[in-house]
This record gives structure tokens, sequence and C-alpha cells, in this order.
């Protein structure tokens, strides 16, 4: 029998099970507080929090938190491309040239060498990761050393359109296509969305997600009494010591964001990573993503569009996924996100067709359109050791259960 031939159910004693693992991480201090919610059909079927917003002071939790979602921003950039490119505004296949001059005289650096290139960066190489663009916490990466000798990550003084350009002053890593690197393309990704609307990105995201989904507290600043709201931020420094994973326990340090990921700033703005959201805000975006309706039922990509944007576009010479050293068993890249293409390599347990992304900070979200099943983790922790978006998932996904089974 086909997956998809099965009618499951969700056992609620087995869905407990999550509880129990979260509550045991944040009673041993690896998170000051986490909060999940599971969905099936698209509807709640488990949504809690534990801990504290603050485990020092013991602060209590704000009814609804705000969170620094960092590289859960890329899959909403995404989206809204995919919905220009529906509209014909812009194109998979156009050179990145052609919405960024700047990008039109690239070289690439090999063996501490310039060369001219002999492929195009695509719009794409930017979706999927292969524009030749690299991250300064890569290690073993020529172009990435370039990056944090001049602390780029750190440069949110910086308008996206000053950013791109100092970024396209830097070479490529890698010929466009050849390979599959995390990277600034969605950084890169998001000027474009600029350029094509000739908006600011916050006014273009207001406009094509946050306000036909309703996301009334999702954005790249929080102002007056809403920062009361958002939770302090713990472990490592910066997103450069974010992928350097070790065996040893998380340890609640406080971080100070105020430079790198500003609260109210007139300028900052990436496609990347910066922006801040809820909970609820982020499940009415994860609709979009099963069948391009928003919760109200607008249409914000057509079926065939969703069909496309989930298929596997690495081809199988560039895989395994590897981020800092790490592989992503079973995954390939989707025009969003990742996407689970065979559950034999997989680390945690999930089903064929899984698809989503994370952020620095250890937020998560899974989303299974097959068994119509879903879920989000929010916490505030950069750099865990401990992946507890992937526990959460195996935990909810053990409690899936044939309908007419035991």
């Amino acid at each position: 029998m086909q997956q998809s031939d099965l009618r499951l159910t969700v056992n609620n004693d087995r869905l407990e099970r999550i509880r129990r693992q979260v509550t045991r991480l944040v009673d041993q201090q690896q998170f000051s507080s986490v909060e999940w919610v599971v969905t099936h059909n698209q509807q709640i079927v488990e949504r809690d929090r534990y801990g504290f917003a603050d485990v020092y002071k013991e602060s209590q939790l704000p009814d609804e938190p705000i969170y620094r979602i960092y590289s859960m921003t890329k899959p909403v950039i995404s989206i809204a491309a995919l919905r220009l490119i529906e509209t014909g505004d812009l194109m998979l296949a156009a050179p990145v040239a052609t919405y960024l001059p700047e990008f039109g005289a690239l070289q690439l650096l090999s063996d501490g060498k310039l060369r001219p290139l002999t492929q195009r960066m695509t719009v794409e190489h930017l979706l999927t990761h292969r524009a030749g663009i690299s991250y300064d916490f890569l290690p073993g990466c020529e172009v990435a050393a370039l990056y944090r000798e001049d602390n780029l990550l750190a440069r949110a003084d910086l308008s996206l359109a000053d950013f791109i350009r100092q970024l396209a002053s830097y070479p490529l890593a890698f010929e466009p296509g050849t390979q599959w690197r995390y990277s600034y393309s969605t950084d890169v990704l998001a000027r474009i969305l600029e350029v094509v609307c000739d908006k600011p990105l916050a006014e273009v995201l207001n406009e094509q997600i946050f306000d036909p989904c309703g996301m009334l507290e999702t954005g790249f600043r929080i102002d007056g009494d809403k920062q009361k709201r958002l939770l302090p931020l713990f472990g490592k420094e910066s997103l450069l010591g974010a992928r350097d994973t070790n065996a040893g326990p998380n340890i609640l340090d406080r971080v100070d964001t105020s430079i790198t990921h500003p609260l109210d700033s007139a300028v900052f703005a990436r496609g990347g990573h910066g922006l801040y959201s809820t909970t609820s805000d982020y499940l009415r975006f994860m609709h979009v993503l099963y069948d391009g309706l928003s919760p109200d039922g607008e249409t914000l990509l057509s079926a065939p569009m969703v069909d496309m944007m989930w298929r596997d576009r690495i081809p199988e010479s560039q895989q395994p996924l590897v981020i800092s050293g790490e592989a992503m068993g079973g995954y390939g890249w989707t025009l969003f996100g990742r996407v689970m293409t065979d559950t034999g390599q997989a680390a945690f347990l999930t089903q064929n067709g899984e698809g989503g992304w994370s952020g620095a900070a250890a937020t998560y979200f899974w989303i299974d359109r097959v068994n119509n099943f879903g879920g989000l983790v929010m916490t505030q922790y950069m750099g865990s050791t401990i992946p507890v978006g992937e526990i959460v998932r195996a935990c909810a996904y053990q409690s899936l259960l044939a309908a007419n089974g035991p």
C-alpha cells in the first residue's frame, strides 16, 4: 500500500512524548524555554510551551512571545519571489546581472587565484543555494574567509542595497550551478525583489506575504511596548559560531544582539535572516506552503507552482547537502527549503516529502503535504548542540498511526 493510501490519525497519548522531551531539556537548562505546535489536516492538535522567558530571572513567558527567526526568513523571501515569477515580473532562468548589474563582472577564487567565470549566476541558483556565494561561518572556504576578514555578518548598519553591493565585490567560491553551498544567496534574491518592485524589502513582504496572510507581528523591527515580548537570546555570541557544534551541552549565556540584529533600525533588512515573528504568525505563513492559499483562502500561489516548488532541484552528484561539515542525510533542496527524498538516509523519524527549514536560534518547522502534517518549534538559543526541532518532529511523527491500527 502506498503511503498516500493510508488514513492516519494522531494518537494523543503518543503525542504527549513531546512534552516529556521538552520538559527534560528545559529542566536540564539546555534551553530557557521552548514553544511547540503540531498540526494535522491543518488543525492544531498540540500546542504548548514550557520554561521561562529568562531562566535566571524566572520571568514568565508573555502571552505571545516574539522570536528572532534568523534563517526561517529565507522561505518567506523565496515565496515572495515565486509570486513574482508567477506574474512574469521575475524569471527563474534570468541572469542575476539582469537585475543587479554589479554581479556582471564576477570572478572565481580558487587556490588563491582569480579567474573569470564560465557559468552565469541565475535566479534559480539563488533560490537553490548553487550561486557560488558562501557564508562567513563555513569552514575551509577561501571566500568565507574574506567575508570574515571584513566582518560582513555584523554589518547591520548597511542597507540591503549597500550590503549586496559589498557582497558583489567579493569573488565567488565556485562556478554557479556546480555545487550546493548554504549562503547569502537569499539576501541577493531579496535585493532583486526590491529592484523588481521598486520598493524597500519590508514593503514588498507586507504586500506579497504578511498582509494577505494576516501576519501582523512579523517584520524587521519591533517598536514600542512590543519589545517587552521579545525573548532574550542565549548561546553563542554570533552567527559565526552558530554552526560550530560539539558534543557538549548548551550553556545558557545571554547574547547581546543589538549590533548584529537591531530592534528598530530604519535601514536594516536582509533576505537570509533578520525577521522577528511569533508562533501564530509563522503558522499562518506555513499555511501557504501546503496549497498556495492564505489562511483566509486567498490564492497566493497556483497549484502547479506549489507542486513545482516542492520538487528537489539538486543533482545527485551534488548531494548529500552539507553545512559546516554536517550532512543533511536524505534531504534535497527545493525552491524554498529542504525536502526529504530518501528516509533510508534520515537521522530522525520523518517521511519522504517532508520539508521546511530552521533558524540559527534553534527555531524549526516542518510540513508533510502527503500526510497533511506539520509542526513548528520556537526557542532562542544560538548554536544549539541539541537538535530540539528534530526531536520534536520525531516525537510528533511517532504519534501518527493507521486509523484502524492499535
